[in-house]
């Protein structure tokens, strides 16, 4: 399997193999953006088999087809360094190509990291040769984030994410550069640990009044493996009595739970990751009934036992597809949860923690657990703060009340402002607020500015090869940047007509040296292009014309008005909206859940060229759509969510 890069001009170019581990996978990043390439390529329809109908997926064949010869075009727009006041494109093309059964093959590692499953069998872990495939919660959330970070047009997949499941917290653990292996650390398989056990044991619910949907069984899920008391029969011969094990789960249950909802690659990396919670006293086998002919990869992990320097190896997790080989959350494994607020104990730690941390990005996100002799590193101990957005919610409140200069308060609401429209469930409770209040139109404005902003700098497309005697003219990256020039045009003179235009719908009441200031550049740009006199109104075709550095003087003008609006909402409509019950329980809801888009839960990695040696870390990502769904479905916050 080979890809070949080309900036424009296409003379430069340069082919190479996709980089395999020693088990015979690609990279793990490599994976995550070419089965986002593929997805972006397809369109994803109805497809029957088996007299059963599956929409929003896609067959064997297509991705075969499309992944023989995949082009992924990306152009950044930036200043010239020769003349800064041009914008120069650069557009780089990679191009994947691969036979029918290389295609396959990827596939089949696209469904060991759980991104794709058989839409007529998901419990079968093969990619088939005839077969249907939909995209799973944990591949919606990589595909999100790769439209995001590289400016992709993806209308035609909206249905996709407005209709499924999708992975609302994703935890990735951080790997070795040179083999691609995951890097163990205590604190690493804390912050694991966490995630995997849930903020509170997570037994199914013993009152469901109607059988659970696809989304409330995924949200069930997402809370933590599901747990079960498990009885032990007396054995009167042996002096045995009754004994119930509480808080206990089957090891399969436990692979599949780590495989959706983390960056482990398969059960087999599952499985190893799950015999380092069993290393750690975290976890216990509480019985294994399989049968002789039982089929079962037992994994050996070396290393030091909390509280010991001697080495110890564990066969601990057995990767049976049986329900009966049952573990158990440990008294260990429930301190480290911080399920109930434990006292430390001896060998807890030497890290001394008053404040609760929780998986979820609370106060505190790097959490390491050492036994006074531990051999761990040192390094791992240390403990990365961040402030969560209650915390900076309540002290941007404090800095208000406490000022007395009416400056030092417009600062301080603009920042907390800030800080609630980069939080997606903060952000749709405000604006259901303004929407109330009839002023919805400074927040809309403010979104389609940045939406533009963001879709200016950077555009990518991702296509399969169209057939000779069927291709336009010139590179699919030049014709891709052109056809987002036009929609940039439009989606700039929709704006202006949105919200700017005399009498316009949703006019913005801005200052009258900003109206004059766009006016003015208007008229003069379409008077050059058009010969007419500007009236105050555009029509998108007669801006056709427009190049990137006009666009780009237009969008510095927006940018302008969004500094002003920002200001209004942050003097008239926040100070009203942060005393709504609303917001409110939703920052109680939420507390230190409310998150950025990446949030660190072991200590971030260092600035390069700081240290040769690579400590690992965990990190989770978020999903802006999901957040913005379980909001909506939370309208009066009640349980607290983990996801």
């Amino acid at each position: 399997m080979s890809s070949d890069r080309a900036d424009y001009p296409p003379q430069a170019s340069s082919s190479h193999m996709m980089k395999t581990t020693k088990r015979g996978r690609p990279y793990l990043k490599d994976t995550l953006d070419l089965f986002a390439t593929l997805v972006v390529s397809l369109q994803l329809t109805t497809h029957k088999q088996y007299f059963r109908t599956f929409p929003n997926s896609f067959t064997t064949d297509e991705a075969a087809q499309n992944l023989a010869s995949l082009k992924f075009s990306q152009s950044n727009r930036g200043p010239d360094p020769r003349d800064k006041s041009r914008i120069v494109t650069t557009t780089t093309t990679t191009t994947f190509s691969m036979t029918r059964d290389m295609a396959k093959a990827m596939c089949q590692h696209f469904m060991d990291a759980r991104l794709i499953e058989n839409a007529a069998d998901q419990g079968s872990n093969l990619f088939k040769d005839r077969g249907t495939y939909v995209l799973t919660p944990k591949g919606l959330h990589v595909l999100e984030r790769f439209i995001s970070k590289n400016g992709i047009n993806s209308d035609h997949l909206q249905h996709v994410f407005a209709s499924q499941p999708i992975c609302i917290k994703l935890l990735h653990l951080e790997r070795r550069t040179a083999d691609d292996e995951i890097i163990v650390t205590q604190s690493v398989i804390t912050a694991l640990f966490r995630r995997f056990v849930g903020r509170q044991p997570n037994y199914p619910p013993q009152n469901a009044s109607a059988p659970q949907d696809a989304f409330q069984e995924y949200h069930e899920r997402s809370k933590g493996v599901q747990l079960m008391d498990v009885q032990e029969k007396a054995q009167p011969l042996l002096g045995k009595a009754t004994v119930v094990h509480k808080h206990c789960f089957a090891a399969v249950s436990a692979l599949e739970w780590l495989c959706d909802f983390t960056s482990v690659v398969g059960r087999e990396e599952a499985a190893e990751m799950a015999a380092q919670f069993v290393r750690f006293g975290l976890i216990a086998l509480v019985s294994d009934k399989r049968k002789n002919n039982d089929s079962a990869i037992i994994f050996t992990v070396r290393g030091s036992a909390p509280g010991g320097n001697s080495p110890v190896s564990v066969s601990p997790i057995h990767q049976a597809l049986l329900p009966n080989t049952i573990y158990r959350i440990t008294d260990e494994g429930k301190r480290v949860a911080q399920w109930d607020d434990h006292v430390s104990s001896p060998h807890s730690s030497v890290t001394n923690l008053h404040e609760r941390s929780s998986l979820e990005g609370s106060t505190i996100e790097g959490l390491a657990r050492l036994g006074p002799d531990s051999s761990v590193s040192a390094a791992d101990a240390k403990i990365h703060r961040r402030i969560s957005m209650a915390e900076k919610l309540n002290a941007a409140y404090a800095e208000k009340e406490s000022s007395k200069e009416a400056k030092a308060s417009v600062k301080s609401n603009t920042d907390r402002l800030n800080q609630i429209l980069e939080e997606p469930s903060y952000r749709a409770l405000f604006r259901e607020f303004l929407k109330a209040n009839f002023c919805e139109e400074n927040l809309a404005f403010w979104m389609d500015v940045e939406d533009f902003k963001r879709k200016f700098s950077i555009t990518s497309s991702a296509q399969a090869n169209v057939p000779s005697g069927r291709a336009g003219k010139g590179t699919p990256g030049q014709a891709a940047m052109e056809k987002h020039h036009e929609s940039l045009i439009q989606t700039a003179f929709q704006i202006y007509n949105k919200y700017l235009a005399p009498s316009s719908q949703n006019e913005l009441n801005i200052d009258h040296g900003l109206r004059l200031d766009l006016a003015s550049y208007l008229s003069e740009v379409m008077t050059n292009l058009n010969g007419k006199s500007f009236d105050g109104q555009v029509d998108a075709s007669q801006a056709s014309a427009f190049n990137a550095t006009q666009l780009q003087t237009l969008i510095k003008l927006y940018s302008r008005i969004q500094t002003h609006v920002l200001r209004l909402m942050a003097m008239d409509s926040l100070p009203k909206f942060i005393k709504t019950p609303r917001f409110i329980e939703a920052k109680q809801w939420l507390g230190g859940d409310a998150s950025e888009d990446i949030q660190f839960l072991t200590s971030p990695p260092a600035p390069p060229g700081l240290g040769n040696e690579e400590t690992g870390g965990a990190y989770i990502t978020v999903s802006p759509k999901a957040t913005e769904r379980e909001q909506r479905q939370h309208q009066v916050p009640g349980s607290s969510t983990n996801s």
